[in-house]
């Protein structure tokens, strides 16, 4: 391409990692909360984030599960997103979407009684985590 080992890997690299973000992104869209239920999904951030929180901690769940969680704390906790947080909504959609993910899986493994014995908020606010992330 350029003529230079290093420019032509630089390139490579950078093009790899475009296109990794393109798909990840994609991945995002496709299993996005369905209708209003984003703008539902922001408001129980707070309780979910206690939610997952919890979940990390408890050493009744399997290894596997707890791992998903710290992993997916240590991504809320990291300045750098998929879709920076500065962009007006889809900056916080893609934490709720990725909590969202996460969440089903754990329900897979660990079942819903258990998210259940976590939940830090209200009944509706349960209700509302379980038409979210389709746990049921």
């Amino acid at each position: 391409m350029s003529g230079s080992f290093w420019w032509d890997l630089l390139i490579g690299v950078v093009a790899a990692l475009l296109l990794a973000w393109a798909a990840l992104v994609v991945a995002l869209v496709v299993v996005r909360p369905r209708g209003g239920l984003l703008r539902e999904a922001l408001r129980l951030l707070p309780d979910v984030l206690r939610l997952v929180r919890r979940l990390a901690a408890d050493k009744t769940l399997p290894r596997g599960v707890r791992i998903r969680l710290g992993l997916l704390l240590a991504y809320l906790a990291l300045p750098i997103d998929l879709v920076p947080d500065f962009i007006p909504v889809l900056g916080y959609a893609d934490d709720a979407i990725i909590v969202s993910a996460v969440l089903r899986s754990v329900v897979r493994r660990a079942g819903l009684d258990a998210v259940r014995a976590h939940w830090p908020g209200t009944e509706d606010g349960f209700a509302a985590l379980v038409r979210l992330t389709r746990i049921r």
